[in-house]
């Protein structure tokens, strides 16, 4: 089981790949559905990071029907609007198409963002 910290820990120590970190603990926490991969909190340090990471785990909780542990109401919003995608010209459509849990953090996002081929 890949824990969201684990996931962290690598993210901060290989930025570049925090994609394949990130959707590596999606598909782990998918295949496993154990919400014990949630109930130890990250540390703080980069706001966007922990805003996305945060809304990823309670996103998937409400795609499993689980109940996301209370540490992750307490992780804040990005302090600036952040498009993961990076590209300008998909940033309208990401206005549009993201989920709550992102938009409430100001992560913007494609609907499909969790989904991999």
């Amino acid at each position: 089981m890949i824990t969201l910290r684990e996931t962290k820990e690598l993210i901060d120590a290989e930025p570049d790949n925090w994609a394949l970190h990130l959707m590596n603990f999606v598909d782990d926490f998918r295949r496993n559905r154990d919400a014990r991969a949630l109930e130890e909190p990250f540390e703080l340090r980069s706001d966007r990071l922990e805003a996305l990471l945060a809304s990823t785990a309670e996103s998937l909780c409400d795609e499993m029907k689980l109940d996301a542990p209370e540490w992750l109401s307490k992780v804040p919003a990005a302090d600036e609007p952040y498009f993961v995608s990076g590209l300008e010209n998909l940033k309208a459509v990401s206005l549009v198409e993201t989920p709550i849990r992102f938009r409430l953090r100001k992560i913007f996002v494609l609907e499909n963002f969790l989904t991999r081929a």
